[in-house]
């Protein structure tokens, strides 16, 4: 890792290794960490999605059973244009998402399945920053997440659940307010663009909201990489499960 000043983001330069993308909801990775899985991708490391949710609540305008298989489609294009192959859906109610020993098993069965060095998800705390509520799936998402990363490694918790015990070395919270590590993705912000941009039907639902323009996404990294000492960068809390 190289070295940064201790107010700013300290840039990620280690191994991740096969990596498990685990968030709640079709879109939430391609508000900044898809920019970060095309670099890992095009570096030849293995990438998986898994979603806890089809996002079927996500749309106003369309009922859950419209907006469900639609959303998903829009996942498994949006996962190609960044070189992901493989995208999985746990099939949570999504809003109302719970933490509990059903969700952490579900994420244990992926973790030992998939085999993951490195595990990357959504930002999991109370809040975006000041006065900026996160949503309660993706509070639920990320905690519970965590716990399994732990629980996978401990033969004697979910016994037999997605296979032998497997431990994973890092965990990486993309967008967390307590973020103080970096990944560089200067070379690949055409790519996260696009692979947003993928989510049509829900940019459209958002109506004039800022994030409804892909191009949204720029200023997110410029903004990381600025906090980096570089171009463009998601910023991300580290953990480190040794």
């Amino acid at each position: 890792m190289a070295g940064a000043p201790e107010s700013e983001l300290e840039r990620f330069d280690g191994d991740v290794g096969r990596v498990l993308a685990v968030v709640a909801h079709p879109d939430d990775l391609e508000y900044g960490a898809a920019a970060a899985v095309a670099r890992w991708t095009g570096e030849g490391h293995d990438v998986v999605y898994l979603l806890a949710t089809r996002g079927e609540a996500g749309i106003d305008a369309l009922s859950p059973e419209e907006a469900g298989p639609l959303r998903v489609v829009e996942q498994q294009r949006s996962a190609a244009v960044v070189g992901v192959d493989v995208v999985e859906f746990l099939d949570h109610a999504d809003g109302v998402l719970e933490y509990g020993l059903d969700l952490r098993r579900d994420f244990v069965g992926a973790i030992r399945r998939h085999r993951p060095d490195t595990v990357i998800t959504l930002n999991h705390r109370e809040t975006w920053g000041p006065g900026a509520l996160n949503s309660a799936d993706h509070r639920v998402t990320g905690a519970a997440l965590l716990d399994a990363i732990a629980d996978a490694g401990n033969r004697w918790i979910f016994p037999g659940v997605g296979g032998e015990a497997h431990r994973v070395r890092w965990a990486m919270v993309a967008g967390s307010p307590l973020a103080r590590h970096a990944i560089e993705v200067t070379g690949t912000v055409d790519v996260g663009v696009a692979s947003l941009s993928e989510h049509r039907a829900y940019l459209e639902g958002l109506g004039d909201h800022p994030m409804a323009d892909p191009e949204f996404l720029r200023w997110v990294v410029a903004d990381a990489g600025a906090r980096a000492g570089c171009e463009a960068a998601v910023a991300v809390e580290l953990f480190e499960f040794g």
